[in-house]
């Protein structure tokens, strides 16, 4: 059944005079046909619309595009562009557009449904029934149209922005007052080529794959087997066995993690037992200790994560068919068969979103090597160490350093990385080809 109203790909030949002056001023429509508030609203916005590109819009919107051609002369007392400031607001300029266009087509789909209305005789619903139905039948569009302007605002502008800053020079001695400019694909040429940060970036990126794909296998698995050992009948206070891995997820992660970091130092319990027992202390988390720290942030990492898992897993399990391992039981199959055609198949159907999420989180995360190493610079590493990822790295290189295009550029490059992996791993996976196994 076709879908009644405007549509783009075959324009109506039945269009009243009334219907084409919406094309021109919005809701005019509208109004000509009785539905005055609706016109009137329209109107309004193509006003607000104009009068935003005739006061600023429009020079925000070159400035998009130049970012600036005045430099500051202190001298003359000049103020010059602002290129960041400029970039800015010539994209809320074209956010501007975006919800001006949309609301275009709204007032011209709104205008020619008025028009059937009226041609098969029927009263056009007012401005005040359709703000009744929009409380009432439609209150969802209301609810929801807040967050989506929130979102937009605070979320999809800010990355949109991060984005596009990957494609400037901004930075080092870049920086307002001096003027930014568009530089296309330099920034992840640099990346990949340039001397400087090109061994850098190879090997964090290597160690990051590293990181984590361990990271989160053995989080997956401690969690999974925790699960399923404190699911056993055979043992006694399950409640209080429970409890001490979720404290130890309760406490704030940062926490957790300077506790480790004294615990490893030279000054901290693990090294005074060592040196009671006639030892000589260890460094940790020392310059030279790059496979040590590395396992010990993988371990720490493990001891904040697993719990998350463990009580997933405990709620996946209390919903497993227990006659399929009756079953299997009966045709002979031993523990490690069970768990391994049953239970690991089932675990890793129902919880495979969960598992990319855990994936992405530990390729992200900045805590676990702040808070354990962070501030060392080693020979070999631009503005890095051996245990920093690519978000340490990242923020070395824009918040200490100045190098925001650059930072910019290897955010987007993980974003990449992420989001391509997530998808391919999760279209290839049971769960999305064989919804239907397990119900």
């Amino acid at each position: 059944m076709k879908k009644k109203g405007f549509q783009w790909k075959k324009l109506p030949t039945d269009l009243r005079w009334q219907t084409k002056l919406s094309a021109l001023v919005m809701g005019s429509g509208q109004f000509l046909y009785g539905c005055r508030g609706r016109g009137l609203l329209y109107f309004l916005i193509e006003a607000a619309t104009i009068w935003y590109f005739a006061a600023r819009g429009w020079r925000d919107l070159m400035g998009f595009f130049t970012l600036g051609t005045q430099t500051a002369d202190p001298w003359t007392n000049t103020a010059g562009d602002n290129s960041v400031v400029m970039l800015l607001m010539g994209l809320l300029a074209w956010l501007v557009i975006v919800g001006f266009l949309t609301f275009y087509v709204r007032n011209l789909k709104d205008a020619y449904a008025t028009q059937k209305q009226i041609d098969r005789g029927e009263t056009p619903m007012g401005f005040m029934a359709q703000l009744q139905g929009l409380l009432d039948q439609k209150f969802y569009v209301l609810a929801l149209a807040l967050p989506v302007v929130g979102v937009c605002v605070f979320s999809i502008l800010p990355i949109v922005f991060m984005i596009l800053i990957a494609f400037t020079n901004y930075g080092g001695t870049i920086v307002p007052p001096a003027l930014v400019d568009w530089v296309g694909l330099e920034n992840f040429h640099k990346i990949i080529t340039l001397s400087q940060f090109a061994p850098t970036f190879f090997k964090i990126l290597g160690w990051n794959f590293l990181w984590a794909v361990v990271s989160t296998a053995l989080n997956y698995i401690a969690g999974l087997g925790l699960a399923l050992l404190l699911n056993k009948d055979c043992v006694k206070g399950k409640a209080i066995w429970r409890a001490f891995p979720i404290l130890a997820y309760a406490i704030p992660g940062f926490i957790t993690l300077l506790a480790f970091k004294f615990m490893f130092s030279y000054g901290g319990p693990i090294n005074n037992l060592i040196r009671v027992s006639g030892g000589t202390a260890i460094g940790f988390l020392d310059l030279d200790a790059k496979w040590m720290a590395r396992v010990i942030g993988i371990l720490v990492n493990c001891w904040i994560s697993v719990p998350s898992i463990m009580l997933l897993a405990t709620g996946h399990l209390s919903n497993r068919d227990l006659s399929i391992y009756e079953a299997a039981r009966m045709d002979g199959a031993t523990r490690f068969q069970q768990f391994r055609k049953l239970t690991l198949p089932y675990m890793i159907f129902t919880t495979t979103p969960v598992i990319l999420g855990q994936f992405v989180g530990n390729f992200n995360n900045f805590g676990i090597f702040y808070f354990l190493r962070g501030g060392m610079y080693m020979d070999g590493y631009f503005l890095a160490s051996d245990t920093d990822l690519l978000i340490n790295w990242l923020y070395n290189l824009s918040i200490d350093n100045n190098y925001y295009s650059i930072g910019a550029a290897i955010s987007l490059i993980i974003f990449i990385i992420t989001s391509a992996i997530s998808l391919l791993v999760y279209v290839r996976s049971s769960a999305y080809r064989e919804e239907d196994t397990f119900q």
